[in-house]
Protein backbone atom coordinates (compact mmCIF):
# COMPACT_ATOMS: atom_id res chain seq x y z
CA UNK A 1 0.00 0.00 0.00
CA UNK A 2 0.69 3.41 -0.76
CA UNK A 3 2.66 5.50 2.52
CA UNK A 4 -0.13 8.09 3.23
CA UNK A 5 1.01 11.45 3.08
CA UNK A 6 0.55 15.34 4.26
CA UNK A 7 -1.82 15.82 0.83
CA UNK A 8 -3.70 12.79 1.67
CA UNK A 9 -4.36 14.32 5.15
CA UNK A 10 -5.69 17.44 3.79
CA UNK A 11 -7.51 16.15 1.61
CA UNK A 12 -9.36 13.60 4.10
CA UNK A 13 -9.95 16.76 6.32
CA UNK A 14 -11.23 19.15 3.71
CA UNK A 15 -8.48 21.78 4.87
CA UNK A 16 -5.27 23.50 3.21
CA UNK A 17 -2.13 21.77 3.16
CA UNK A 18 -0.59 24.80 5.21
CA UNK A 19 -3.28 24.16 7.95
CA UNK A 20 -2.02 20.42 8.28
CA UNK A 21 1.41 21.90 8.42
CA UNK A 22 0.16 24.02 11.53
CA UNK A 23 -1.52 21.47 13.39
CA UNK A 24 1.46 18.99 12.62
CA UNK A 25 3.93 21.39 14.34
CA UNK A 26 1.46 22.66 17.25
CA UNK A 27 1.53 25.92 15.52
CA UNK A 28 -0.91 28.88 17.05
CA UNK A 29 -4.23 29.84 14.85
CA UNK A 30 -6.13 27.01 14.45
CA UNK A 31 -9.71 26.25 15.42
CA UNK A 32 -10.04 23.33 17.80
CA UNK A 33 -12.59 22.09 15.50
CA UNK A 34 -10.34 22.00 12.50
CA UNK A 35 -7.46 20.05 14.69
CA UNK A 36 -9.62 17.74 15.84
CA UNK A 37 -10.96 17.31 11.73
CA UNK A 38 -6.61 16.88 11.18
CA UNK A 39 -6.92 14.36 13.58
CA UNK A 40 -9.54 12.66 13.05
CA UNK A 41 -8.06 11.99 9.27
CA UNK A 42 -4.73 11.14 10.76
CA UNK A 43 -6.00 8.05 12.75
CA UNK A 44 -8.78 7.15 9.94
CA UNK A 45 -6.00 6.85 6.69
CA UNK A 46 -3.32 5.68 9.39
CA UNK A 47 -0.66 8.57 8.26
CA UNK A 48 2.72 8.34 10.27
CA UNK A 49 5.28 11.50 9.47
CA UNK A 50 8.57 11.29 7.83
CA UNK A 51 11.02 12.44 10.52
CA UNK A 52 14.20 12.48 8.62
CA UNK A 53 12.04 14.22 6.13
CA UNK A 54 10.51 16.58 9.06
CA UNK A 55 14.45 17.66 9.82
CA UNK A 56 15.20 18.52 6.49
CA UNK A 57 12.42 20.38 6.48
CA UNK A 58 13.25 22.62 9.81
CA UNK A 59 14.74 25.88 9.60
CA UNK A 60 16.66 25.14 12.96
CA UNK A 61 18.40 21.91 14.62
CA UNK A 62 16.42 20.09 17.34
CA UNK A 63 17.86 21.48 20.60
CA UNK A 64 17.66 18.60 23.75
CA UNK A 65 18.68 19.48 27.08
CA UNK A 66 19.51 16.95 29.50
CA UNK A 67 19.59 17.74 33.48
CA UNK A 68 21.64 15.06 35.43
CA UNK A 69 22.39 14.48 39.46
CA UNK A 70 26.07 14.97 39.60
CA UNK A 71 28.34 12.90 42.12
CA UNK A 72 29.86 9.19 42.28
CA UNK A 73 26.83 7.48 41.60
CA UNK A 74 28.55 5.02 39.05
CA UNK A 75 25.02 4.43 37.03
CA UNK A 76 24.82 8.33 36.21
CA UNK A 77 27.90 8.44 35.62
CA UNK A 78 27.22 5.39 33.04
CA UNK A 79 24.03 7.64 31.32
CA UNK A 80 26.30 11.12 31.23
CA UNK A 81 28.66 8.86 29.23
CA UNK A 82 25.68 7.11 26.58
CA UNK A 83 24.59 10.84 26.15
CA UNK A 84 28.12 11.77 25.28
CA UNK A 85 28.18 9.25 22.44
CA UNK A 86 24.72 9.43 21.20
CA UNK A 87 24.87 13.28 20.93
CA UNK A 88 27.78 12.81 18.16
CA UNK A 89 25.30 10.55 16.05
CA UNK A 90 22.53 12.91 16.61
CA UNK A 91 24.59 15.70 15.57
CA UNK A 92 24.77 14.40 12.44
CA UNK A 93 20.98 14.49 12.11
CA UNK A 94 20.64 18.14 12.75
CA UNK A 95 20.21 17.59 16.84
CA UNK A 96 22.39 19.15 19.57
CA UNK A 97 22.43 17.70 22.66
CA UNK A 98 23.74 19.07 25.71
CA UNK A 99 23.96 18.42 29.27
CA UNK A 100 24.00 20.06 32.22
CA UNK A 101 24.94 18.82 35.99
CA UNK A 102 23.09 19.62 39.26
CA UNK A 103 23.93 18.49 42.60
CA UNK A 104 21.76 15.36 43.39
CA UNK A 105 18.77 15.79 45.27
CA UNK A 106 18.80 19.61 45.11
CA UNK A 107 15.06 20.69 43.58
CA UNK A 108 15.99 24.15 43.62
CA UNK A 109 19.31 23.32 41.34
CA UNK A 110 16.90 21.72 39.21
CA UNK A 111 14.78 24.32 38.76
CA UNK A 112 17.41 26.89 38.15
CA UNK A 113 18.62 24.84 35.14
CA UNK A 114 14.65 23.88 33.55
CA UNK A 115 14.41 28.40 34.53
CA UNK A 116 17.49 29.11 31.95
CA UNK A 117 15.58 27.16 28.95
CA UNK A 118 13.20 28.44 26.71
CA UNK A 119 11.46 27.39 23.71
CA UNK A 120 14.15 29.19 21.43
CA UNK A 121 16.84 27.46 22.79
CA UNK A 122 15.20 24.15 23.90
CA UNK A 123 12.58 21.20 22.01
CA UNK A 124 12.98 19.25 24.90
CA UNK A 125 14.48 18.68 28.27
CA UNK A 126 15.28 15.20 30.13
CA UNK A 127 15.59 15.59 33.56
CA UNK A 128 16.77 13.21 36.38
CA UNK A 129 14.69 14.27 39.49
CA UNK A 130 13.66 13.37 43.01
CA UNK A 131 9.98 13.42 43.46
CA UNK A 132 8.84 16.36 46.17
CA UNK A 133 7.07 19.39 45.42
CA UNK A 134 10.07 21.81 44.79
CA UNK A 135 10.93 19.06 41.49
CA UNK A 136 7.28 18.65 40.29
CA UNK A 137 6.84 23.07 40.35
CA UNK A 138 10.21 23.10 38.78
CA UNK A 139 8.64 20.80 35.56
CA UNK A 140 5.29 22.29 35.53
CA UNK A 141 6.56 25.84 35.39
CA UNK A 142 8.99 25.00 32.58
CA UNK A 143 6.07 22.86 30.57
CA UNK A 144 3.86 26.13 31.24
CA UNK A 145 6.42 28.56 29.19
CA UNK A 146 6.62 25.83 26.19
CA UNK A 147 9.51 23.23 27.08
CA UNK A 148 8.67 19.48 26.67
CA UNK A 149 9.47 18.05 29.75
CA UNK A 150 10.53 14.22 29.74
CA UNK A 151 11.39 12.28 32.68
CA UNK A 152 14.37 9.84 32.72
CA UNK A 153 15.13 6.78 34.99
CA UNK A 154 12.60 7.86 37.97
CA UNK A 155 9.12 9.50 36.84
CA UNK A 156 7.12 12.60 38.06
CA UNK A 157 3.61 11.04 37.04
CA UNK A 158 0.83 13.61 37.56
CA UNK A 159 2.98 16.63 36.48
CA UNK A 160 3.27 18.68 33.04
CA UNK A 161 5.96 15.85 32.06
CA UNK A 162 5.13 14.56 28.03
CA UNK A 163 6.41 11.25 28.74
CA UNK A 164 8.47 9.00 30.83
CA UNK A 165 11.44 7.04 29.78
CA UNK A 166 12.89 4.00 31.85
CA UNK A 167 12.25 0.41 33.26
CA UNK A 168 8.92 -0.70 35.48
CA UNK A 169 10.28 -0.11 38.57
CA UNK A 170 7.43 -2.31 40.39
CA UNK A 171 8.34 -4.31 38.40
CA UNK A 172 11.80 -4.41 39.36
CA UNK A 173 11.21 -4.84 42.65
CA UNK A 174 8.95 -7.62 42.39
CA UNK A 175 11.55 -9.56 40.80
CA UNK A 176 13.60 -8.63 43.51
CA UNK A 177 11.74 -10.15 45.77
CA UNK A 178 10.66 -13.43 43.80
CA UNK A 179 14.74 -13.91 43.62
CA UNK A 180 15.53 -13.38 47.20
CA UNK A 181 12.50 -15.70 48.41
CA UNK A 182 13.66 -18.58 46.93
CA UNK A 183 17.47 -17.87 47.89
CA UNK A 184 16.17 -18.11 51.14
CA UNK A 185 14.22 -20.63 52.99
CA UNK A 186 12.77 -20.64 56.76
CA UNK A 187 12.54 -17.40 58.82
CA UNK A 188 15.18 -15.15 57.08
CA UNK A 189 15.92 -11.41 57.75
CA UNK A 190 16.32 -9.32 54.46
CA UNK A 191 17.94 -5.81 55.02
CA UNK A 192 16.73 -3.19 52.80
CA UNK A 193 19.07 -0.22 51.12
CA UNK A 194 17.55 2.76 49.53
CA UNK A 195 19.03 5.71 48.11
CA UNK A 196 16.34 8.00 48.66
CA UNK A 197 12.47 6.80 48.79
CA UNK A 198 12.14 11.11 47.90
CA UNK A 199 13.50 9.15 44.13
CA UNK A 200 9.98 7.48 42.51
CA UNK A 201 12.11 4.61 40.95
CA UNK A 202 13.34 3.46 44.66
CA UNK A 203 10.17 3.64 46.33
CA UNK A 204 8.35 2.17 43.33
CA UNK A 205 11.14 -0.36 43.92
CA UNK A 206 10.42 -0.61 47.28
CA UNK A 207 6.73 -1.34 47.08
CA UNK A 208 7.06 -4.00 45.05
CA UNK A 209 9.60 -5.85 46.40
CA UNK A 210 7.34 -5.71 49.72
CA UNK A 211 4.28 -6.59 47.68
CA UNK A 212 6.09 -9.95 46.58
CA UNK A 213 7.31 -10.65 49.86
CA UNK A 214 4.34 -10.17 52.14
CA UNK A 215 2.12 -11.95 49.33
CA UNK A 216 4.39 -14.84 48.32
CA UNK A 217 7.28 -15.13 50.96
CA UNK A 218 6.07 -14.21 54.35
CA UNK A 219 9.14 -15.96 55.79
CA UNK A 220 11.37 -13.07 55.02
CA UNK A 221 11.59 -10.17 57.68
CA UNK A 222 11.74 -7.18 56.12
CA UNK A 223 14.05 -4.61 58.22
CA UNK A 224 14.51 -0.93 56.49
CA UNK A 225 15.09 0.44 54.84
CA UNK A 226 18.26 2.80 55.48
CA UNK A 227 18.94 5.46 53.12
CA UNK A 228 22.33 5.77 51.32
CA UNK A 229 21.72 8.52 49.22
CA UNK A 230 23.57 6.88 45.93
CA UNK A 231 26.46 7.67 47.82
CA UNK A 232 29.27 5.37 48.78
CA UNK A 233 30.53 6.34 51.78
CA UNK A 234 26.71 6.81 52.99
CA UNK A 235 25.64 3.58 51.62
CA UNK A 236 28.51 1.93 53.32
CA UNK A 237 27.86 3.16 56.81
CA UNK A 238 24.10 2.62 56.08
CA UNK A 239 24.95 -1.27 55.18
CA UNK A 240 27.39 -1.16 58.28
CA UNK A 241 24.67 -0.13 60.74
CA UNK A 242 22.09 -3.40 59.28
CA UNK A 243 24.56 -5.90 59.18
CA UNK A 244 25.97 -4.78 63.10
CA UNK A 245 22.23 -4.31 64.43
CA UNK A 246 21.02 -7.73 63.41
CA UNK A 247 23.84 -10.51 63.40
CA UNK A 248 21.21 -13.18 61.66
CA UNK A 249 20.55 -10.82 58.49
CA UNK A 250 20.07 -12.98 55.89
CA UNK A 251 20.48 -10.81 52.59
CA UNK A 252 20.15 -7.27 51.26
CA UNK A 253 18.59 -6.09 48.37
CA UNK A 254 19.92 -2.74 47.53
CA UNK A 255 17.32 -0.66 45.40
CA UNK A 256 20.06 1.99 44.40
CA UNK A 257 23.13 3.55 43.44
CA UNK A 258 26.20 3.62 46.36
CA UNK A 259 27.37 -0.22 45.61
CA UNK A 260 30.70 0.23 46.01
CA UNK A 261 29.80 1.48 49.85
CA UNK A 262 27.57 -2.06 49.84
CA UNK A 263 30.45 -3.73 48.87
CA UNK A 264 33.28 -2.37 51.18
CA UNK A 265 30.62 -2.88 54.45
CA UNK A 266 30.28 -6.56 53.87
CA UNK A 267 33.93 -7.23 53.57
CA UNK A 268 35.09 -5.29 56.68
CA UNK A 269 32.25 -7.06 58.44
CA UNK A 270 33.51 -10.53 57.61
CA UNK A 271 29.99 -10.84 55.87
CA UNK A 272 31.19 -10.97 52.50
CA UNK A 273 30.20 -14.09 50.10
CA UNK A 274 28.22 -14.60 53.36
CA UNK A 275 24.69 -12.41 52.55
CA UNK A 276 22.63 -13.19 49.61
CA UNK A 277 22.66 -9.65 48.04
CA UNK A 278 20.60 -8.51 44.98
CA UNK A 279 21.88 -4.96 44.06
CA UNK A 280 20.69 -2.31 40.73
CA UNK A 281 23.00 -1.22 37.41
CA UNK A 282 25.52 -3.23 36.05
CA UNK A 283 28.41 -1.22 37.13
CA UNK A 284 32.05 -1.87 37.28
CA UNK A 285 31.57 -2.46 41.57
CA UNK A 286 28.63 -4.40 40.86
CA UNK A 287 30.28 -6.86 37.71
CA UNK A 288 33.21 -7.10 40.10
CA UNK A 289 31.36 -8.57 43.10
CA UNK A 290 29.23 -10.23 40.82
CA UNK A 291 32.58 -12.27 40.18
CA UNK A 292 33.69 -12.63 43.41
CA UNK A 293 30.11 -13.89 44.29
CA UNK A 294 29.96 -10.74 46.91
CA UNK A 295 26.49 -10.19 44.81
CA UNK A 296 24.17 -13.35 43.33
CA UNK A 297 22.21 -10.97 40.97
CA UNK A 298 22.14 -7.55 39.65
CA UNK A 299 18.88 -5.96 38.23
CA UNK A 300 20.02 -3.54 35.17
CA UNK A 301 18.00 -1.08 32.84
CA UNK A 302 20.65 -0.30 29.74
CA UNK A 303 21.45 2.97 30.08
CA UNK A 304 22.62 3.10 26.58
CA UNK A 305 18.73 2.19 25.89
CA UNK A 306 17.57 4.57 27.92
CA UNK A 307 19.49 7.44 26.04
CA UNK A 308 18.70 6.10 23.11
CA UNK A 309 14.80 6.16 23.21
CA UNK A 310 15.00 9.35 25.25
CA UNK A 311 16.84 11.21 22.02
CA UNK A 312 14.27 9.12 19.50
CA UNK A 313 10.87 10.45 21.90
CA UNK A 314 12.54 13.91 21.73
CA UNK A 315 13.11 14.11 17.95
CA UNK A 316 9.22 13.16 17.44
CA UNK A 317 8.06 15.94 19.93
CA UNK A 318 9.94 18.44 18.59
CA UNK A 319 8.76 17.83 14.87
CA UNK A 320 5.14 17.07 15.60
CA UNK A 321 4.32 15.94 19.26
CA UNK A 322 4.00 12.26 21.12
CA UNK A 323 1.54 10.94 20.22
CA UNK A 324 2.11 7.58 19.39
CA UNK A 325 5.53 7.14 19.78
CA UNK A 326 6.94 3.51 19.63
CA UNK A 327 10.09 3.48 20.96
CA UNK A 328 10.69 -0.41 22.42
CA UNK A 329 10.23 -0.83 25.93
CA UNK A 330 13.14 -0.56 28.62
CA UNK A 331 13.54 -4.26 29.42
CA UNK A 332 14.50 -5.15 32.78
CA UNK A 333 17.80 -7.09 32.47
CA UNK A 334 19.42 -9.45 35.16
CA UNK A 335 22.83 -10.92 35.57
CA UNK A 336 24.27 -13.14 37.67
CA UNK A 337 28.03 -14.79 37.61
CA UNK A 338 27.42 -16.89 34.83
CA UNK A 339 25.84 -14.61 32.35
CA UNK A 340 27.62 -11.55 32.66
CA UNK A 341 28.04 -10.56 29.27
Amino acid sequence: MKRATVHDVARQAGVSLATVDRVLNNRPGVRQGTIDKVESAIAQIGFRRDLSASLLARSRAIHVHFVMPMGSNQFMKGLAGAIEIHAVEAAAERMQISTHFVRAFDSAALAAALEALSPENCDCAIVVATDDAGARAAVNAAAGRGIAIMTLVSDLPGTARRQFIGIDNRAAGRTAAGLMGRFCGGTCKIGLIAGSLDLADHRDRYEGFREIANAEFPHLQLIGPEEGFDEAGMTEAAVSRLVAAHGDLAGLYSMGAGNAGLIAALEASGRAGDLRVIAHELTQSTRTALKSGVMDVVIDQNPDGEIRAAIAAARQIALGGDAGFSGAPIEIGIFLRDNLR
